[in-house]
């Protein structure tokens, strides 16, 4: 029987899938790969003062902070994707998700500065915001990257086969189930909807339901232009790691395509148009491992 762990995290739960044969190693490596997901929910929470991300956006401006090197990575690949995908996707749009009440009541006048004002110093491990009232937001990949941090604990800890979701819509998985050439995850819910194969993988969701402001608008902003994405489209990806899935999907939702630089980094995606149900799907980037797509 396959063990499976879970805890709440980030505002949702993640949870993690092993293979069940030797239990106590399988237990013992998956709580620690959960507590190492707490820890970055710690690090990386908009809602903790105490917080490194909190720490970064209260001093930033006035000073280069230091960060830890993984958190500097993660940086890093927020700054390639924005710049891959032509700023479609933004780790710095706190102000503008304070303006849109993302973070309470609508906050009115807010720096809109995105990731153009945040300066990164890979030598001294710093970040330093250029302009007033920037704000880092990881809410985008945060879930991704500590599903990654959680899944190397798991390979460390010589777990080859496992998969791990945070709140089901970012998938990480390790190796493939006995017999098979990868863990089946369905991109949504419903009969005929498409599924992806995934080995040594990462799969990310993004759309506009769920969270909402109390105008009712969708949470994934178009930082090119402050508006809330239209549409109930979904887009799905599948890349080499949860964070860059989570990052693509986001974009992919803003622009409708992905970009041929999301190709170049083994990204794959499909965008279905319309509503649940009835969709129309369309893939888009690298050839990806996507099973009974439609349209």
């Amino acid at each position: 029987m396959p063990l499976v762990l879970a805890s709440q995290a980030m505002g949702t739960r993640f949870e993690l899938v092993l293979p069940g044969r030797d239990e106590r190693a399988e237990r013992a490596a998956g709580e620690t790969a959960l507590e190492t997901v707490a820890e970055w929910d710690a690090r990386l929470s908009l809602f903790r003062r105490d917080s490194l991300l909190s720490l970064v956006n209260r001093e930033a401006r006035a000073r280069a902070v230091k960060v830890d090197p993984q958190t500097f990575a993660l940086l890093e690949l927020c700054a390639r994707v924005w710049r891959d995908s032509g700023g479609a996707f933004d780790a710095a749009l706190g102000g503008l998700m304070a303006r849109h009440g993302f973070r309470g009541e609508p906050a009115g006048a807010q720096s809109v500065a995105g990731f153009e004002a945040v300066e990164l110093d890979p030598v001294a491990c710093t970040v330093r915001f250029r302009e007033v009232g920037v704000q880092l937001d990881l809410g985008g990949v945060a879930k991704g990257f500590a599903l990654d941090a959680a899944a190397e604990v798991l390979r460390e800890a010589g777990m080859a086969q496992a998969l791990l979701h945070g709140g089901t819509s970012t998938v990480v998985a390790l190796g493939a189930p006995p017999l098979m050439r990868g863990w089946k995850v369905a991109v949504e819910r419903g009969a005929g909807a498409p599924a992806a194969e995934l080995c040594d993988a990462a799969l990310s969701v993004s759309a506009q339901h769920g969270r909402r402001n109390v105008r009712g608008e969708g949470h994934v902003l178009d930082p090119r232009s402050g508006d809330p994405v239209a549409g109930d489209d979904l887009a799905c990806v599948v890349a080499p790691s949860g964070t860059l899935a989570d990052a693509w999907s986001t974009a992919l939702l803003v622009l409708g395509e992905l970009p041929p630089a999301a190709a170049g980094q083994g990204v794959a995606g499909l965008i279905g148009q319309g509503q649940e149900g009835r969709r129309t799907w369309r893939s888009t980037g690298a050839q990806g491992p996507f099973l009974g797509r439609r349209g």
